[in-house]
């Protein structure tokens, strides 16, 4: 399980889970520590302390899962994950285009183009794989008024 938090946060996190009973872990390249249970019958937390432009918008909106825990919006995790650039993030993004619809996968363009406009190639590019393995999503329904 992983946590966002914004960076000036991360004294009072870390404060919070060792209260709670955690032991705070190493660094890791990514996250900034990890909450480790004292007993083995918890998980481990990895929390990431972050200063992203993005981020206030981004914990502002977030998304919801399945059991309505908020979850951040597929457009950021995007962002996050094109940033980090390790394998497992770019097949992570994948899985994450190949359920998006194209109306979705335009926001997560513009998010991108806003804070990484560097890394628009590599989206494209993601984005073309993803329709070459999984097929593309519908397409954006077109406004035809009748005449």
């Amino acid at each position: 399980m992983d946590i966002l938090i914004h960076a000036n946060d991360e004294s009072a996190a870390r404060s919070a889970f060792t209260t709670a009973g955690y032991s705070i872990g190493g660094t890791l390249t990514t996250c900034d520590f990890t909450a480790l249970p004292v007993r083995e019958a918890g998980y481990s937390i990895d929390v990431v302390a972050s200063d992203a432009p993005w981020l206030d918008e981004a914990l502002d909106h977030p998304s919801y899962d399945l059991a309505d825990f908020p979850t951040l919006p597929r457009r950021f995790l995007v962002l996050m994950k094109l940033q980090a650039g390790r394998a497992q993030d770019i097949a992570d993004i994948t899985r994450l285009l190949r359920t998006a619809d194209a109306n979705e996968r335009m926001m997560i363009r513009a998010v991108i183009a806003q804070y990484a406009p560097d890394l628009l190639e590599d989206y494209d590019a993601l984005v073309t794989l993803t329709d070459l393995e999984f097929g593309a999503p519908e397409a954006l329904p077109t406004d035809k008024s009748p005449s």
